[in-house]
């Protein structure tokens, strides 16, 4: 087995090699004098089971071509099994069309990857779950309930807590966590006038005096978050905080969250985290290393991978 990747998350990465206790696989992915991305593989793969950590997140356009240039590479180079390991799967949330003559990015980019001679892939929480089937090889969706409960109980008075799912469709991320930190669960219906912008209508569920959980699979503007957290403080909540998967966080999200009336933002390493991220005074990254780690290790060894969950 051999871990390697391009320049997304190389933090992540490393993190996940330290778990393993293996070397980081030696390649090269750079940029000719035009942009062109060059990859070079340092490193003997023949008959290896190889794994290419790669986020396609900002920019994804950038990060996406380097995936399936390595992938493209490892094969030529006669690697016996290839798994894109992908923390945050760009292009997920156009999984369907939302009106006429519109795209469905999600399923074509799951076609360059399989295309490119990927032979499974492995992700983490991913945006839609359907997702999944619009690949032709084996696909692994990992789920980060588990890490994110592990450090509510940690922070938290489970018996003051209330899980909120900050929009209808969220609900059965939000039961989940609930059920695993056994607490109630109370939903925030909203209404979206246009893209990048929501407007919070009503909460469903007495939050009156109860630590509010927010939980997501994106955080994007931080627009939905930080309306759900005022709706939420406004019904009387002590407090709120936000547990998010993939930290997006593009424009002036950062300066949003760390204005507003969110007690935390808590969000996972999947994204390699800016500086501003990095900096900000109520934002927490925890890793997800240990997660992706043994579910490489378990693939390899041929093992199970959903009795992680169980």
């Amino acid at each position: 087995m051999k871990v390697f990747a391009g320049n997304s998350n190389r933090l992540l990465a490393e993190a996940i090699c330290n778990y393993l206790n293996l070397p980081l696989g030696k390649a090269t992915v750079r940029r000719f004098a035009d942009q062109e991305i060059f990859v070079e593989i340092q490193e003997n793969v023949r008959g290896e089971d190889v794994f290419l950590v790669q986020s396609t997140s900002f920019p994804t356009n950038d990060h996406l071509m380097e995936l399936l240039i390595m992938i493209d590479a490892m094969r030529r180079s006669s690697a016996r099994r290839i798994t894109a390991v992908i923390p945050y799967f760009g292009y997920a949330r156009q999984d369907r069309k939302p009106g006429p003559r519109t795209p469905i990015s999600a399923k074509l980019v799951a076609n360059l990857i399989t295309e490119a001679g990927a032979d499974r892939v492995l992700t983490l929480d991913l945006h839609a779950g359907q997702i999944q089937g619009f690949f032709d090889i084996p696909t692994d969706n990992l789920y980060a309930v588990p890490i994110l409960s592990r450090d509510v109980k940690e922070n938290y008075d489970l018996k003051n807590v209330m899980v909120v799912s900050p929009d209808v469709g969220g609900v059965v991320r939000a039961r989940a966590l609930a059920k695993r930190l056994d607490c109630q669960l109370a939903i925030v219906d909203k209404r979206r006038e246009r893209a990048g912008e929501s407007e919070v209508m009503n909460v469903i569920g007495d939050v009156t005096g109860k630590d509010c959980l927010l939980i997501d699979d994106i955080v994007d503007s931080g627009g939905t978050l930080c309306n759900a957290a005022e709706a939420l403080l406004k019904n009387g909540a002590t407090s709120v905080t936000a547990y998010i998967t993939h930290g997006v966080l593009s424009g002036g999200a950062v300066a949003r969250v760390t204005s507003s009336k969110l007690k935390e933002l808590v969000i996972t390493d999947s994204i390699q985290p800016t500086t501003a991220v990095q900096s900000a005074h109520n934002i927490r990254v925890i890793s997800t290393a240990s997660l992706i780690g043994e579910a490489i290790n378990r693939t390899s060894q041929e093992e199970s991978v959903s009795s992680l969950f169980d």
